[in-house]
């Protein structure tokens, strides 16, 4: 892993096999791209031809399109990530993709990460749907436990929370843009999402700052952020985690929640939430972290927003960031989520 002076790729034909040499220290003389595509980052699968490398590997680096590298670099979620992997890849105690290199600069916003190809370890990629989806979760509670633990209460200097999710952002278009996609939901599903959606969603846009200021609430931790099944893979019975965009500093009951809530069929959800609450305070116990049942009950409650606004957000820009069959459907169980936990309620109580 690196953050030097090699240059960082531009895009996928700055992928050489004298690149991939000079990055992984390894003689590289073919170089494949066997998949290509561009989402919130760019994205390719490629073949190397070398003695001591896997046969694929998986690469993320800047978007393909100008619109999407400037969105990006308002944000910094892809410098966040390779920050993450270059500093902590070989150290955070969950399963994660191995980190071949990782390199960013921040004053461009450039990154490339050089990546396991999950695919072709034999991993697995959970959905809500999936009738092992149970297991996936009580793995993940453990998981989740474990990092949080590993990282409770220290000190990350270079770790910042990305900059939609600061209670006041230094970036004025970023406070706005923090409600803009909230507003966009509410025009184009508010009618058939019911009206603890659009009270929600006019909650939000009333007072961003103020409820994403809750969101701080609790110890503070090394938290992923972006725990929905989208970004979990299953190693064995193990859940690993990747896309790690919008890892921060946050109460680890944000993780918890956020996966509960846009993760799991809202039966399974509301038959189990309980159980899995305890097995993940139980897991930070162990490790010697104590977390009252009160206040993970409290937490849960809140923190659910958080996945709201998530798949919200999501959904509202279409298929832009994912298939929009899967936002909506995230969108759907959050919404649910947030009704059976009466949210509204608290929060009009809290504001």
């Amino acid at each position: 892993m690196s953050t030097g002076a090699l240059k960082i790729p531009a895009s996928v034909d700055d992928l050489t096999p004298s690149w991939f040499s000079a990055a992984l220290g390894e003689s590289v003389t073919v170089v494949d791209v066997l998949d290509a595509h561009s989402g919130t980052t760019g994205r390719a699968r490629v073949r190397v031809h070398s003695d001591g490398l896997p046969e694929t590997l998986f690469v993320k680096l800047q978007p393909f399109t100008p619109e999407q590298q400037a969105f990006l670099r308002q944000v910094g979620l892809g410098i966040a990530e390779a920050r993450l992997y270059a500093n902590l890849g070989n150290e955070l105690p969950v399963r994660i993709p191995r980190v071949w290199h990782s390199a960013y600069d921040a004053t461009d916003g450039s990154f490339v990460m050089v990546l396991e190809d999950l695919v072709a370890s034999g991993c697995r990629f959970p959905s809500p749907d999936d009738d092992g989806i149970l297991d996936v979760a009580r793995s993940a509670m453990t998981e989740l436990a474990t990092l949080h633990t590993t990282y409770h209460d220290r000190e990350i200097p270079w770790l910042a929370t990305p900059e939609g999710m600061r209670r006041k952002p230094d970036d004025p278009k970023t406070a706005a843009r923090r409600t803009h996609f909230i507003r966009l939901a509410l025009d184009q599903f508010g009618a058939e999402m019911g009206p603890a959606f659009r009270r929600l969603a006019q909650l939000y846009i009333e007072r961003s700052g103020d409820i994403v200021g809750l969101f701080g609430e609790g110890e503070l931790t090394l938290i992923h952020g972006d725990t929905h099944s989208g970004n979990l893979f299953v190693d064995d019975d193990r859940t690993g985690f990747y896309d790690w965009a919008v890892v921060g500093r946050g109460p680890g009951m944000r993780d918890v929640a956020y996966f509960l809530c846009n993760s799991l069929p809202a039966e399974v959800r509301r038959a189990e939430q309980d159980a899995l609450l305890a097995r993940y305070r139980s897991a930070l116990a162990s490790q010697g972290v104590a977390l009252d049942q009160r206040t993970a009950a409290e937490q849960y409650r809140l923190f659910s927003v958080y996945s709201w606004i998530a798949a919200v957000s999501t959904a509202a820009v279409g298929s832009q960031w994912q298939p929009i069959e899967i936002a909506r459907a995230a969108m759907v169980l959050t919404t649910t989520a947030i009704e059976d936990l009466g949210v509204v309620e608290l929060l009009e109580e809290r504001l």
